[in-house]
């Protein structure tokens, strides 16, 4: 049998696993047509968000690192419209380091939810998703930070200097209102703003990464007032720089 049925047999064998029921010839036809890289972008895609109830967050985020590594976390991104989840699906570690990994992302999630609560926060694989609408941050199509936008910030920058050995990315995006290059530039000027406030006061420069999106990867529905509104968002990626995922190789091997 050839490599790529091999593949599709143990990704069979982890759906039952899992009590999902599909058409094995069906699906052996469609990963047959398909290259073994997209078979590996279809594995992480199932782990994630089909993976077995009885698993928690970070045994998931240790799975799909295995996986899946920076390349597919890129695809699944613009796959699926969520820049946020590729760029934290490319940066996992997988196996027991991401476990580990995935422990101290936990403990950080929870800290900045009960720290910071206007923010939504959601744990992804290894990594943290942290969600502001920009209401929260912005006045309408300002790029000048609230008193209450500063205040949300210092509250967050109080749990991010408590975990130091993590990267983070500012990605900013709009709604689909307005042109193109009008909320291209909006939505970046509006992620570096954030970054820079974020450096003045306390985090390292190094950790930083700004990204503007535009209107490009809507995460919520355009033809609706609330769906445009929830997608004017400026999201925070925190993942593990290299010294956290090389301190947990580490204590593996020991």
């Amino acid at each position: 049998m050839c490599e790529l049925c091999n593949s599709f047999d143990k990704l069979y064998k982890i759906s039952k696993l899992c009590q999902h029921t599909f058409t094995v010839n069906k699906l052996k036809f469609i990963f047959m047509k398909r290259t073994h890289i997209y078979l590996m972008m279809l594995l992480s895609f199932f782990l994630i968000f089909t993976g077995c109830a009885t698993w928690n967050k970070t045994q998931k985020g240790a799975v799909a690192g295995t996986a899946a590594g920076g390349t597919m976390g890129a695809i699944i991104g613009r796959a699926s419209g969520n820049t946020a989840l590729g760029a934290i699906i490319g940066a996992t570690v997988g196996g027991t380091a991401g476990s580990l990994i995935g422990h101290e992302m936990d403990k950080q999630a929870e800290e900045i939810k009960n720290t910071v609560p206007d923010a939504n926060v959601e744990r992804v694989g290894e990594g943290i998703i942290v969600e502001f609408n920009s209401n929260v941050l912005f006045g309408f199509d300002e790029s000048s930070l609230s008193d209450e936008a500063k205040l949300n910030l210092d509250k967050l920058v109080l749990v991010l200097n408590n975990y130091a050995d993590t990267d983070i990315e500012l990605q900013g995006h709009t709604d689909s209102k307005g042109s193109i290059r009008y909320n291209q530039n909006l939505s970046e000027t509006r992620a570096n703003v954030v970054s820079g406030y974020l450096a003045d006061n306390g985090i390292s420069q190094n950790r930083l990464v700004s990204k503007g999106f535009g209107e490009k990867a809507p995460k919520y529905e355009n033809d609706t007032s609330e769906g445009r509104t929830k997608n004017r968002r400026v999201e925070f990626l925190i993942t593990a720089n290299e010294k956290m995922k090389a301190d947990a190789e580490m204590e593996v091997a020991n």
